[in-house]
């Protein structure tokens, strides 16, 4: 079929032009009023869209001087921060050697490559007991007293030798002694016990200085003196007081316990500075005082103790322990670790007091460590790097491991000057 104009007007226009027609026809009708808008909705002419904001362009940029000027300002101050906390550390862990030992050992009074000394220290205690009877007693005073010599060489006192006191009281020792020489420290000392010539009580004296009558005429007159520094006790004569034997030896045995933990304890306040007290290595000795009367219903029951110890310097036993245990020692300068697991066995004894020599064995578990030098270790790696100082550092036979620290991170070498190289000595670990 042939297309006509009316295939190619859109409906709506064709329904209009109808209506028109139609109200041409009948003028009865009503007029048609067309749309306001004539054209359909999809061809309505969309709004013009607004213009985007026009972006201006620069041609040129202006450089950052503000931020690059912080930026540098922070960098200095980090850099300056960095040094001013910049370190150079070595830590040093020493050698060590750990091993049982079980051998023999002399050691030299005052001299030699293991000297010894000795130590002395007497008390007395009483205790006050209920009396039990009463007896008729004469009895001795009796005391302590250091005996001093001031000669270049050692003194010896027989038994019963005599000591004088400024008002003519005499008293005796009942077995030989020999004071030790003079020393460049002071005289020779020795503390030993004494006892009144006579009974009573007029020789309860108190602390006092002694003579040696015997020597009287002699230049070791002025030389051999003594004091005390208690006083004597026990002296009696008369009707006193008393108490059972049995008793008394059990009041003996309780003033002896507590005397000896005593005496270790002020022994132990005793011990030179540097010197080494080993397990064994002492000697107790005790000495009943007489009982003398407190009240008539009391009595006084009294105990010496005298604790002798030997000690040793502790770098001194260290190297000879070192030379028995470490196949390697050779003479370096070592400590010893705890003595807690050392026993000291005398190979006699006898009192070491006046000893020239002293021969004991040791045994136990000893551990000897060895000395580090800081200032030696910071002289060392001054002005070296870091793996320089390092293999500087296994070649000391006293470093068993060394940690370096150097900060910045950046510096590559230790200072020049040792004196800013901080060096520590960190304990070995336990059996190490």
């Amino acid at each position: 079929m042939p297309r006509t104009i009316n295939d190619i007007i859109p409906p709506s226009r064709r329904r209009m032009m109808d209506a028109e027609a139609m109200n041409t026809q009948d003028n009865t009708l009503p007029p048609v009023i067309p749309p306001s808008n004539p054209n359909p909705p999809f061809m309505n002419t969309p709004p013009t869209p607004e213009p985007p904001p026009r972006v201006r362009i620069r041609t040129g940029r202006s450089f950052p001087y503000g931020t690059a000027l912080i930026a540098l300002i922070v960098i200095a101050l980090s850099a300056g921060a960095l040094y001013l906390f910049g370190d150079a550390k070595v830590a040093i862990t020493p050698e060590s050697h750990t091993a049982d030992i079980n051998g023999p050992f002399t050691a030299t009074a005052g001299s030699g490559d293991l000297p010894f000394t000795v130590e002395s220290i007497t008390k007395t205690v009483s205790a006050s007991v209920p009396a039990e009877s009463t007896l008729t007693a004469k009895d001795s005073a009796q005391g302590t007293i250091t005996v001093s010599n001031a000669q270049t060489k050692p003194q010896t006192l027989i038994n019963s030798t005599r000591f004088a006191t400024p008002t003519g009281l005499i008293f005796h020792i009942h077995a030989p002694i020999t004071v030790p020489a003079a020393t460049a420290t002071g005289p020779g000392k020795l503390t030993i016990a004494v006892y009144a010539d006579q009974a009573g009580e007029s020789y309860n004296v108190a602390p006092t200085t002694f003579t040696v009558p015997g020597l009287k005429g002699s230049a070791q007159f002025d030389e051999v003196t003594a004091t005390s520094n208690t006083a004597m006790v026990g002296g009696f004569s008369g009707t006193r007081a008393a108490v059972s034997q049995s008793t008394d030896d059990t009041q003996h045995a309780i003033l002896q316990t507590a005397l000896a933990k005593s005496l270790q304890t002020d022994l132990n306040a005793r011990v030179p500075a540097g010197y080494v007290l080993l397990p064994g290595s002492t000697l107790t000795s005790f000495q009943a005082l007489p009982d003398t009367a407190s009240t008539t219903s009391t009595v006084a029951v009294g105990e010496q103790g005298t604790l002798t110890a030997v000690v040793f310097p502790g770098d001194a036993l260290a190297k000879a322990i070192a030379y028995k245990i470490a196949g390697t020692y050779s003479g370096e300068p070592v400590s010893l670790g705890s003595v807690a697991k050392l026993i000291l066995a005398p190979a006699s004894s006898t009192d070491p007091t006046n000893a020239q020599t002293y021969s004991f064995n040791l045994n136990g578990t000893a551990t000897i460590i060895w000395k580090v030098d800081t200032s030696k270790i910071a002289g060392a790696v001054a002005g070296k790097t870091r793996d320089s100082a390092q293999a500087i550092l296994a070649g000391f036979p006293e470093v068993n491991s060394a940690l370096l620290t150097l900060r910045p991170f950046w510096t590559s070498k230790f200072p020049v000057d040792p004196s800013h190289i901080k060096v520590t000595v960190t304990t070995p670990p336990a059996g190490s």
